[in-house]
């Protein structure tokens, strides 16, 4: 009785241990490859602990220029984490040319309803916009929960999709209206990497925050008799954002803040080596993408970069 079952238990006994060593093997490689298959991509951090958001440079940016439309629309932070939450359900975050029916973008808007072009709703800040402009005609938006604001913008089948975002939306609209400063982390596959135009920088700062925002000062590079080896270093000026945020002192360290956060949250796309605020620096290649303690602001000319009301924000532009 016993015998012809000891051949069944050998053959369990032998497919278990042949699916326990699939399955180590399969955790082996998983291991193997988030410990050196990633090594050296770039991502962008925000938060620590559990209570912390990764994500890629393209997400990143993509952040920054929502958040810097909103500011610069004088709206305060709570408006930037609502479009924060609804873009990261829509799209997570990524410019992306398809979605249900004919939705595009950032925030999933459909030509057909009126939101503007394709090629319109594909700009992050034109898209950012519309959101802004729909969400400033909901009454008390910002006492709303999170939820029942976006919805009343997007008319989402999803309403309640939006609140599993909230807490990486805060985590971000912090860091990106510069409340919590040095906050965000971003590594680069590089130490330098595509040369950056410091034209095309400007442009995208200014389409982002406004003219009030262009750099007073560019210096290095090729032109006015400067040798081209010169590093290109641009002096940003730091004023207080619009109605939405605070006032005083406090108010400029913040937007020195924000403009520095943008600067490295944008640093892949815009060829940015090097950001400087206060006693603050991030530089591109940095192994872990923080920001370190310094006596100036980045290596041009070694000077703190002041202007009247506080530090000036410097940005090194890769050659």
């Amino acid at each position: 009785m016993s015998e012809p079952s000891r051949p069944r238990r050998r053959g369990r006994l032998a497919r278990s241990a042949a699916a326990f060593a699939v399955l180590l093997g399969l955790a082996s490689y998983v291991a193997v490859h988030q410990v050196t298959g990633s090594k050296g991509a770039p991502r962008c951090t925000v938060g620590s602990g559990e209570n912390r958001y990764e994500f890629t440079p393209e997400q990143a940016s993509n952040a920054a220029t929502i958040s810097a439309v909103g500011t610069s629309r004088g709206l305060p932070e709570r408006a930037v984490t609502i479009a924060l939450a609804t873009a990261l359900q829509e799209s997570a975050l990524r410019n992306i040319e398809h979605g249900d029916r004919d939705s595009l973008g950032l925030f999933q808007q459909r030509p057909s309803q009126g939101w503007g072009t394709p090629a319109q709703i594909m700009d992050p800040v034109y898209s950012a916009g519309k959101f802004y402009e729909g969400l400033e005609k909901v009454p008390g938006y910002s006492r709303l929960p999170l939820t029942v604001a976006a919805q009343k913008v997007q008319r989402s089948g999803y309403p309640q999709a939006y609140a599993k975002h909230e807490p990486d939306a805060t985590l971000l609209s912090a860091a990106l209206t510069g409340r919590s400063a040095a906050a965000l982390i971003c590594t680069t596959s590089k130490v330098e990497g595509p040369p950056g135009d410091p034209e095309r920088f400007r442009a995208e700062l200014v389409r982002a925050f406004g003219e009030k925002a262009a750099p007073k000062a560019v210096t290095g590079g090729p032109s006015a008799g400067r040798s081209a080896a010169e590093p290109v270093v641009l002096t940003l000026p730091v004023r207080a954002a619009g109605a939405g945020s605070a006032s005083g002192a406090g108010a400029e360290e913040r937007r020195g803040w924000e403009l520095a956060q943008w600067a490295v949250a944008r640093a892949d796309e815009l060829g940015v080596a090097e950001v400087g605020y206060r006693d603050r620096v991030w530089r591109a290649g940095e192994a872990d993408g923080g920001w370190s303690k310094s006596s100036g602001a980045p290596a041009a000319d070694g000077k703190a970069g002041e202007e009247s009301g506080g530090a000036s924000v410097r940005v090194r532009l890769a050659q």
